[in-house]
């Protein structure tokens, strides 16, 4: 398996074109990759925070930074989006 590490965005919308339910999706998925700080308040991941287009699509952003920390994570993010049929598609890095 020869796998290019890059950025990318899942997109809420089916490959048919279909929005991806629950609407609070982006957020329980940014939520599983989050931890709380000292101030008790949940973090998102710098690596992982939710988004969106502007048609108003939920996105989840994914940086590729993430594959060096965790590259389960990272796999688990390209999967859910393959494994709910969602629209993904590579970021630049900023």
């Amino acid at each position: 398996m020869n796998q290019k590490i890059e950025s990318f965005v899942i997109i809420g919308v089916t490959r048919a074109g279909k929005k991806f339910r629950p609407s609070d999706w982006a957020d329980r998925l940014c939520g599983i990759m989050s931890a709380f700080g000292s101030d008790h308040r949940m973090r998102y991941s710098p690596y992982v925070r939710p988004g969106c287009t502007l048609k108003g699509d939920k996105t989840v952003l994914v940086d590729s930074r993430l594959y060096e920390i965790e590259p389960l994570a990272y796999k688990f993010l390209i999967n859910f989006a393959n494994d709910n049929d969602l629209q993904m598609e590579p970021l630049e890095q900023v």
